[in-house]
């Protein structure tokens, strides 16, 4: 099999973009990371994407792309994952190169959520919950599904609040050092935890904002780049009637179990960790379930500093999505973006020495999960 690499990436600021498209933003994106990578012939394109055609009336982005880029008459597919769209999406360009059957793949992802009103953002996130479960004709949504895993994780072990607010702090802390992250104004954790409640116990810091955005990496065959040394992949429950514990995600679980076997490693080796803090209590489930602190003690790994610089591991180093932003459709990318650049050596906020990082990215409330590994060019 071939070996993979990131050759190139590109990324627009994240936040609010009044007089851009999600069609502007991606080409944006698209353009940075192929003029990153030396311009390469392309052989596909496949784009992350959610909500494109509910919230902007626009699909078939992936053959805008390879059109408006001259890219010629090449195969295009927009890869739908609800929040794990884009992690999905490069898995299937990792798969293909890996497989022999391209030498270079433009992978974009893309949001532009913003300009919708509050109602309809909401509904159309609610899509990547089951139509036919209890849960949606209850009214659950995503906040209320994730404050009943944090009432419940509260219940089971020693956290609080108080630890919620830790991992936001920590994310923003983060962003202020990050040119593209959405939020970059200092906090406190008294301002956290007087923040306007959102569903109980998850206030406003606690839950990841709505957010226009684009990112795009160009992989490639061979061995000039960041190497991709692992791809796993899992599904989970999209009940919560089927759901064994509310305080374990198990997709996470397994596709680390399968990319951590797939790279010989364990979560001791890794440098550095971009994951999915689609609100505060996701982090700390995701650090238990990727092996970073032991089942019930993430709220520990939090209140020790395990997840910040001089810590067990650094998490997050780009803000989160708590901090930097979810255009939900680029976010797989951006975390991935991030870790490229840790490797580098480019990344804001750099990790002294970091040589293996990872990315981890969820969709749904554990319906998805894709984690990736990477490795230093000349490890």
């Amino acid at each position: 099999m071939s070996n993979v690499v990131v050759s190139g990436v590109g990324l627009t600021k994240f936040g609010t973009h009044e007089e851009s498209s999600a069609k502007d933003l991606v080409l944006e994106a698209s353009v940075q990371a192929l003029k990153d990578a030396g311009f390469p012939k392309i052989d596909a394109v496949y784009v992350g994407n959610f909500m494109s055609g509910m919230l902007n009336n626009q699909e078939v982005l992936g053959s805008i792309i390879a059109n408006e880029l001259g890219l010629g008459n090449i195969p295009t597919a927009k890869v739908e994952g609800a929040c794990a769209s884009a992690g999905i999406a490069f898995r299937q360009a990792y798969l293909m190169i890996q497989n022999g059957v391209y030498d270079h793949v433009l992978v974009a992802g893309v949001e532009k959520m913003k300009h919708a009103a509050t109602q309809d953002v909401t509904k159309a996130i609610n899509a990547a919950m089951d139509n036919g479960s209890s849960d949606k004709q209850a009214g659950l949504t995503f906040p209320a599904f994730f404050g009943l895993v944090a009432n419940r994780y509260f219940h089971e072990t020693g956290a609080s609040k108080k630890h919620l607010a830790l991992v936001a702090l920590k994310n923003r802390e983060y962003a202020l050092n990050n040119p593209n992250a959405q939020f970059r104004k200092e906090t406190s954790v008294e301002e956290i935890l007087n923040a306007r409640l959102i569903t109980e116990p998850l206030g406003l810091f606690d839950c990841s904002p709505a957010t226009d955005g684009a990112a795009a990496v160009v992989l490639s065959k061979g061995e000039n780049g960041v190497k991709i040394i692992a791809s796993g992949q899992a599904s989970g429950p999209t009940q919560i009637e089927y759901i064994e514990s509310l305080t374990s995600i198990p997709a996470i679980r397994e596709s680390a179990r399968i990319a951590y076997e797939q790279a010989n490693l364990t979560p001791d080796d890794i440098d550095v960790v971009e994951l999915h803090d689609c609100f505060s209590m996701t982090e700390i489930i995701a650090i238990e379930e990727l092996g970073f602190a032991e089942k019930g003690m993430g709220w520990k790994a939090i209140e020790d500093g395990e997840t910040k610089h001089g810590g067990k591991v650094p998490v997050n180093t780009s803000g989160g999505l708590l901090s930097r932003g979810h255009p939900i459709g680029a976010t797989g990318l951006a975390q991935i973006i991030q870790i490229v650049l840790q490797l580098r050596g480019e990344a804001p906020n750099q990790v002294h020495g970091a040589k293996i990082g990872l990315a981890q990215n969820l969709g749904g409330t554990g319906a998805y999960s894709t984690v990736h590994i990477f490795e230093k060019a000349g490890v």
